[in-house]
């Protein structure tokens, strides 16, 4: 874990999270989250990162998914820990894992509009629950290429208006570059959106190892910016610390 807090200094960032995947209550696949009984270590190594690197504004996070039956099992596990911040997200409908590129032949079965509906259903759900200080990827359902066949702009309005009745941010990461979509999260047309409503951002690389951290975060800047964003928030002990959004490099 220490490397990608040294890349993360390496790069300049002026602070940089932890934000590993809360133990999945339905799912026991260890290709996902961690077990049950790493939790506790994941948080403690943080911790003594946070010592180590003192001079440095390290934050702990989780990223939750949300899962309507096991909403009071999550709410449980994170009530025991003081985060900084808590990312909710949704990679199941029902009991479909659709960004597994093991299941991903279930878009074909499906009605893609239908889909995309659920999904974002799931998302607004998801943000009344309170649990949650940002809503990640939040269009992560476009992953593999999968785009819906009518307009979709009322269906991002009420999106956006659930999120900022129920004071939630969303993460913008450049993930979906690398994926068959080829296009950050969430889209231009969705941020723009999103800003219309008043809807805070943050940056997050969603790294999966150490040379992920920052990735792309000067094409995340521009999108930003595209969108009309000027600021953006941080966190330290679950409140939103506002700062200017900074000129992309180059």
């Amino acid at each position: 874990m220490e490397q990608y807090v040294l890349a993360a200094r390496e790069l300049g960032l002026p602070e940089m999270g932890f934000a590993d995947h809360l133990p999945l209550f339905h799912n026991d696949d260890l290709t996902l989250a961690m077990p049950q009984s790493d939790l506790p270590l994941y948080i403690d190594k943080v911790r003594e990162l946070q010592e180590v690197h003192s001079d440095y504004p390290l934050r702990l996070g989780i990223e939750a998914d949300y899962i309507r039956a096991h909403l009071d099992d999550v709410a449980g596990v994170l009530a025991r820990y003081e985060f900084d911040y808590i990312y909710g997200s949704v990679h199941f409908i029902g009991g479909w894992g659709f960004d597994q590129s093991r299941f991903k032949f279930e878009f074909e079965r499906r009605d893609i509009d239908e889909v995309y509906e659920i999904y974002f259903g799931l998302v607004m759900e998801a943000a009344r629950t309170g649990l949650f200080d940002v809503m990640t990827h939040l269009d992560v359902v476009k992953k593999y290429g999968h785009r819906p066949t009518k307009n979709m702009k009322p269906l991002y309005r009420e999106v956006a208006a659930t999120l900022a009745k129920s004071d939630v941010a969303i993460e913008l990461n450049a993930s979906g570059l690398s994926k068959p979509v080829g296009e950050i999260y969430p889209s231009l047309e969705i941020l723009e959106i999103m800003h219309e409503y008043g809807v805070p951002i943050t940056f997050g690389s969603d790294a999966h190892k150490p040379s992920q951290v920052g990735r792309e975060f000067d094409k995340l800047l521009r999108l930003a910016r595209s969108a009309g964003y000027s600021d953006y928030v941080g966190f330290a002990g679950r409140q939103r610390i506002p700062r200017p959004l900074p000129e992309p490099a180059g």
